[in-house]
Formats: C-alpha cells, structure tokens, sequence
C-alpha cells in the first residue's frame, strides 16, 4: 500500500509538536524548539488545508505543507517521523510529497529551505532532483543559522 495524504487535523499537529522528538543535533527540527513556528503549526487557520499529514498502513509516518510563494512556484515544509529517520526512508517519502504536490497544484516549480548543516537531507533533495540556488540567514531557534534554498524542475504534464 502506497502513501496516503489528508488534510493535519488538530489532534495529528499536537501529536507532532509534542511528541516527536529528533536526536542530537537534529533537535533543530523539534516544533518546541521555535516557539513561533510551534504556535502557527498549532494554529488551525494558520494550517489551513495546506498542511498534510501522511500515513502508510494506517500508520503516520510525516507530514507535509505546501505553500504558493509565486504564480508558477509551491513551496514545501517537510517532516518525517523521527524513528524513521536515517533509515533510507526518505527518498520514497519526498518523492511521494513531490508527486502530491505535482498532481494537486501543478507547478513548474517546487521550492524548499534546509538548515545547511542538515547534509543528510541535502543528499536526499539532490539526488531526487532538487537543485541548489542561493543560500541566506534566518533567525530561528533563538539564534540565526544558514539555510540553503533549493529548487526542483517539474514534469511538464
């Protein structure tokens, strides 16, 4: 059985924000550790029907929110259950995310940000396609970190 994507509900952003935890220095990525991205991901009309929750058998396994920052261009935020992590799990994830994104917005273009020490997912995003474009500091966490913006060609349709 394949991915399924639906809409987060309230209780699936809870479950994410307070119990899913990441190990050592990818704590980066725990909501509670923004306190501004932990309200907005709590909040239902800041979600909107943007945010999707992802599961396989039954079983969540990430999430995903995509957000239109041009005419032709979405912008993705992307989550996978901590256990799973490092495991290779991640390339059949994104892909399954990008294909989502492909068959609902159809976009020529899909953006993303990754924490530049992050190299583990910068692997992944460049061998599923996504090219590197600029890099930039943004303040998060308490402090300000480098972040890489990478962006990936889609199929033409």
């Amino acid at each position: 059985m394949g991915y399924k994507f639906e809409i987060m509900t309230q209780e699936q952003a809870e479950e994410i924000a307070f119990n899913w935890h990441y190990d050592a220095e990818y704590s980066f990525y725990d909501m509670m550790a923004d306190k501004e991205d932990l309200v907005e991901f709590l909040d239902p009309q800041k979600r909107g029907e943007a945010n999707f929750i992802v599961t396989k058998d039954n079983d969540i396994i990430g999430f995903f929110s995509f957000t239109k920052v041009a005419i032709n261009t979405i912008d993705i935020g992307l989550g996978l259950r901590p256990d799973l992590v490092g495991k290779g799990n991640g390339m059949r994830f994104l892909k399954a995310g990008i294909d989502f994104a492909e068959s609902i917005y159809t976009p020529p273009k899909i953006t993303l940000s990754v924490a530049t020490f992050n190299q583990r997912a910068i692997k992944v995003y460049r061998r599923i396609g996504f090219e590197e474009v600029d890099t930039f500091m943004q303040d998060t966490n308490g402090d300000s970190f480098e972040f890489l913006k990478m962006v990936y060609q889609c199929k033409i349709r």
